[in-house]
């Protein structure tokens, strides 16, 4: 019975990863085909795509009661914490790819968001929204 669970949030994270990592493409190429620096792009499509992605995730991911504001602020505070440390990572492969190695944005845009969504599920489910931590 537990495998449904999980089967149900793996499924409800991959669509809602898959919304926000469009809405993290479609802004970084809107950015890019105006001409400006695609890294401006990336910390755009990043904002909006993590501002939704938290809300997203709390809500119909990981089940996420609200405990309180001051709860609640620690546990955003987590969710951008390892978010950044994911954007650091969605710099330095874009970077290497666009800059270093000459490969279509595009092409690489996509094959980072597929690194990124899988070690944010890894966070989020053993760092950010376990159910310990909501008793903090």
């Amino acid at each position: 019975m537990k495998k449904i669970g999980i089967n149900k949030a793996v499924i409800a994270y991959l669509f809602w990863g898959a919304v926000t990592t469009i809405l993290n493409i479609g802004i970084f190429m809107l950015v890019v085909k105006i001409g400006i620096n695609y890294q401006v792009g990336n910390v755009l499509g990043w904002l909006a795509a993590v501002t939704v992605s938290y809300f997203t995730n709390k809500v119909w991911v990981f089940y996420s009661k609200y405990m309180g504001l001051k709860n609640t602020i620690k546990e955003m505070g987590r969710f951008f914490f390892y978010r950044i440390v994911t954007l650091i990572m969605d710099f330095v492969i874009t970077f290497i790819g666009i800059s270093l190695l000459g490969i279509n944005s595009f092409i690489v845009k996509v094959v980072d968001n597929v690194v990124v969504v899988v070690c944010n599920y890894i966070f989020s489910k053993l760092l950010i929204f376990k159910k310990d931590n909501q008793d903090l």
